[in-house]
């Protein structure tokens, strides 16, 4: 988990996919009114929010900052039939499955200047579209799977409950059913087949601005992906954000009835679907942000920091990171008893700044 996560934005062609990138990025990646405008698929590493590594450089005196970093990949526009090598195809697939997590952008705004791949946009339709070339590409692979694993099977009884998966992996996608919408099949024995229907999924609906605060549209809108994290962005909204400075980006996010920008909202929903969360650690040298899973013990999470770490553990020095503010220093912290010994059992918390001790 110390690598930083990688998200690919997938979609029709025309959706908002590279404007919204350009957005989280901040870079230029050619947002062009044309099908097939991303050619390779731009990436862009991005620093996760976190206003909490600003006050612990304050209160420890210290200007390196590191936070925990996403790393989001613009995959071209897909049609239909790009199983099949429609449009650019299978290349795209291809690009989709060296990332964590799929960000299925929507269109769901009015725009007459803006082309759609199929002259009108039809949000329920255009998900189908995607996620039936997802599943169709699972097909052509479980589907060569399949045959040699037969026979594998019949040689070795230890490869019959890989196969049972592979079988069952199939019936699902044959019925249209997509593997990441089943909350009680997760299929570990075939995780090297890296199917791209079963990698966790966020849907990002792009709308008008004035939808921001239309609940009934809204509403409308996530009964057409039950069951997923759901994100509302205005990217033409977003776009205006980023020419402005700060203060004033506050100001009109706050007319619109936002609380946060695009980016914040996208992040925290991906970590949520990921079962994901961040700990601090923090001293003179430097305050940092490191991203694990939710559940992690002490040891594992301070795996994540260094190999070392996590083999010769003793203990954890932790203290929330709210008492630690409100205290005004670690020693303080320690004076009032916020300061706590964790050991090798403790589950990290969120909020959690923490020293590891150890032996190598």
């Amino acid at each position: 988990m110390s690598k930083s996560l990688e998200i690919g934005i997938v979609g029709l062609p025309n959706v908002g996919k590279s404007t919204l990138f350009n957005i989280l990025t901040d870079g230029s990646a050619l947002a062009a009114n044309y099908p097939f405008a991303t050619i390779e698929p731009n990436t862009g590493t991005v620093a996760v929010p976190d206003e909490r590594l600003q006050k612990l450089a304050e209160l420890y005196k210290t200007n390196k900052i590191i936070p925990a970093m996403i790393t989001f990949t613009d995959i071209a526009g897909l049609v239909a039939g790009a199983s099949k090598g429609e449009g650019l195809g299978n290349q795209f697939l291809g690009h989709i499955r060296a990332t964590s997590l799929i960000v299925h952008v929507v269109r769901a705004f009015s725009d007459s200047n803006v082309l759609h791949v199929d002259a009108e946009p039809n949000p329920k339709k255009d998900i189908e579209t995607i996620n039936t070339e997802l599943m169709l590409a699972d097909l052509q692979s479980i589907d060569k799977r399949l045959s040699k694993l037969e026979k594998e099977a019949r040689a070795d009884g230890t490869l019959k409950a890989k196969l049972e998966q592979t079988k069952k992996a199939k019936e699902y996608l044959d019925q249209g059913i997509m593997l990441n919408s089943l909350k009680t099949d997760n299929f570990p024995g075939i995780d090297d087949l890296n199917l791209l229907s079963l990698k966790p999924q966020i849907f990002v609906f792009n709308i008008d601005d004035t939808d921001l605060n239309n609940d009934s549209k809204q509403t409308e809108l996530k009964k057409l992906v039950p069951g997923y994290e759901v994100v509302f962005i205005s990217a033409k909204l977003e776009n205006e954000l980023r020419e402005l400075d700060k203060s004033d980006a506050i100001e009109l996010l706050e007319s619109y009835g936002q609380t946060e920008n695009g980016l914040s909202t996208l992040i925290k929903s991906a970590y949520k679907a990921l079962g994901l969360q961040s700990y601090l650690t923090a001293g003179e040298k430097e305050v940092r942000a490191w991203t694990i899973h939710s559940g992690y013990t002490a040891p594992q999470a301070a795996g994540v920091i260094h190999g070392d770490f996590e083999k010769g553990f003793i203990a954890a020095e932790v203290v929330d990171y709210n008492s630690l503010i409100d205290a005004g220093s670690i020693q303080a912290a320690k004076a009032v008893g916020k300061l706590r010994t964790e050991g090798k059992t403790y589950i990290m918390l969120p909020n959690d700044v923490v020293e590891f001790r150890f032996n190598v």
